[in-house]
């Protein structure tokens, strides 16, 4: 990758400045985030914000429980200082997590994921 060999031992750190690669635990944040406000943005009565809503009945194993997603996306919104009102506004709500994705300069095409199902690219669309 990037003409470095695994004997040349770069970090991983070094490499992903290189090639301006985010690390995947602030990717995971962020797509974690943009679902969160998907799922905010639903209908009260969709089944989706039910399940976001749903508690489970029963008793809980022993030791500590584990987070839910729930508690997971609450505290990255803490740390990024958004609230549920945010999500409301589609595009605020992207420049806050840092995923602005404008797709005007793509067009749909074949990707070789083995499906055979179209994909997004980011290639220049030439057509007018």
């Amino acid at each position: 990758m990037c003409g470095v060999k695994l004997q040349d031992r770069v970090p991983s750190k070094e490499l992903r400045g290189r090639l301006s690669l985010d690390d995947i635990i602030s990717v995971v944040e962020r797509n974690r985030l943009r679902w969160y406000g998907h799922v905010l943005r639903k209908e009260d009565n969709d089944w989706v914000m039910k399940c976001m809503e749903y508690e489970v009945e029963g008793a809980r194993p022993r030791g500590r429980p584990k987070k839910t997603w729930r508690e997971i996306v609450e505290k990255d919104c803490k740390v990024r200082g958004l609230n549920r009102e945010d999500a409301m506004d589609h595009s605020r709500w992207s420049k806050q997590i840092g995923m602005i994705d404008d797709h005007s300069d793509c067009k749909w095409v074949n990707v070789s994921s083995g499906t055979g199902l179209p994909g997004l690219s980011r290639t220049k669309s030439t057509e007018p």
